[in-house]
């Protein structure tokens, strides 16, 4: 099995000594907990005793959430539901930084850990919601992402006429966990001034919004609806993809013309650079039922890699038509050492992306694996003085589940 990986004297990480407590399950939450927990927080996994995060057992579309969203974490498995099991929770905000939570609406009142309540125990907590709206007339409703994805036009801008499609990846719930990221950072930032914590929201329905953005302004400016993505109106020349000699696609993007003079170049074509129709972008773009052909039977009669090796070489933008599972070996990725390796149930281990940025020289790999239900209950509670009779006695209770060390 992979091992927890710590470099005690590499530098503290920008979010060290931030301490957030997650009441999540699913992606959006927890994909805000791992950007947290990734920037260095120690990030707790509030999960219900006894068998933890319902996630970890999902199967299908969904059989690597858990482990995708809950690296660099600790579990902390109680019963919220007890008396016994919410005093501990409040034992344990009081040394929080951060709260987040992405239950339905309600839930974390009604078990006695909503804001109001939270932030009496300790007024420097930023309190933040993940939820499906913002404050409104839709705040009450349950979401998914799915769900708003068909409420904002993406699946309509996505799919082609009259079929609309949701987007190939979980994109609202992880945006909407950026965006959670965010407001949490800003209200760290705020507490350095007021001393005071507060209350925040991200939200799925929001987010997707925002990814409108440039339709509404587009139809603002127009007048016309746009139309879905597979029925655009071309803004390039070439922009799609095209076959390959060997069977393959290869999609490629010439925005300029400085590409479209070196693709002429690099095949020896100056009778399309003499061409007063293929002149300019706009040129061609007017030209493309006639230019897709031509490009088409330069392809067609080159490999994928062959086209791969050309086009990285006059840099122009191109990428085959890839699937999941080719970035497990894909040589940018996998630069110095960067992908992580993650356990998977039955005893599989996989390399995955690591958080997609770079700052100075930190290093934000992997630190813990996901973690096991309750695998950190009893350490967390030693760090609060509970002494051994109090967890034994608490555990026996059924109040929490943990391992010992």
């Amino acid at each position: 099995m992979g091992q927890d990986k710590a470099d005690q004297t590499a530098e503290p990480l920008p979010l060290a000594g931030v301490r957030v407590l997650e009441f999540c399950h699913t992606i959006m939450g927890p994909s805000a907990g791992l950007l947290l927990a990734d920037l260095g927080a120690d990030v707790i996994k509030i999960e219900p005793a006894p068998d933890g995060d319902a996630t970890r057992g999902l199967r299908g579309f969904a059989t690597g959430f858990f482990y995708a969203f809950n690296r660099n974490k600790r579990s902390f498995a109680v019963d919220l539901k007890s008396d016994a099991g919410r005093a501990v929770i409040h034992d344990l905000v009081k040394t929080a930084d951060v709260v987040i939570e992405n239950y339905a609406p309600g839930t974390m009142d009604r078990l006695g850990c909503g804001y109001t309540t939270l932030s009496e125990l300790n007024p420097r907590l930023i309190y933040c919601e993940l939820k499906g709206f913002l404050s409104g007339p839709y705040e009450h409703r349950p979401a998914l992402d799915e769900v708003v994805q068909f409420m904002t036009g993406l699946a309509y801008m996505t799919g082609p006429p009259g079929t609309p499609l949701r987007a190939g990846s979980s994109v609202i719930d992880i945006m909407g966990g950026m965006f959670a990221v965010i407001a949490v950072q800003a209200a760290l930032r705020d507490r350095e001034r007021t001393g005071r914590g507060q209350f925040l929201r991200s939200a799925l329905y929001e987010s997707a919004a925002f990814l409108m953005t440039q339709h509404m302004a587009g139809e603002a400016i127009t007048g016309r609806p746009p139309p879905p993505m597979p029925a655009r109106e071309g803004v390039w020349g070439i922009y799609e993809t095209f076959d390959t000699a060997d069977g393959a696609q290869i999609f490629i993007g010439m925005t300029s013309d400085n590409h479209w003079q070196r693709f002429c170049n690099e095949f020896d074509r100056d009778d399309l650079l003499a061409d007063p129709r293929f002149k300019t972008n706009h040129d061609r773009v007017r030209e493309r039922p006639i230019l897709g052909p031509i490009v088409s039977s330069i392809t067609e009669a080159h490999s994928l890699a062959q086209l791969t090796e050309i086009f990285d070489r006059i840099l122009i933008p191109f990428s085959p038509v890839a699937k999941p599972g080719d970035l497990f070996d894909d040589p940018q990725l996998n630069a110095d050492g960067r992908m992580l390796d993650l356990d998977f149930p039955g005893d599989r281990r996989a390399l995955m992306p690591r958080l997609p940025i770079e700052i100075g020289d930190h290093d934000f790999g992997l630190r813990h694996q996901a973690p096991r239900t309750g695998q950190h209950t009893r350490a967390v509670l030693a760090e609060l003085g509970y002494d051994v009779g109090a967890i034994d006695g608490l555990e026996n209770d059924a109040v929490i589940s943990g391992e010992s060390d």
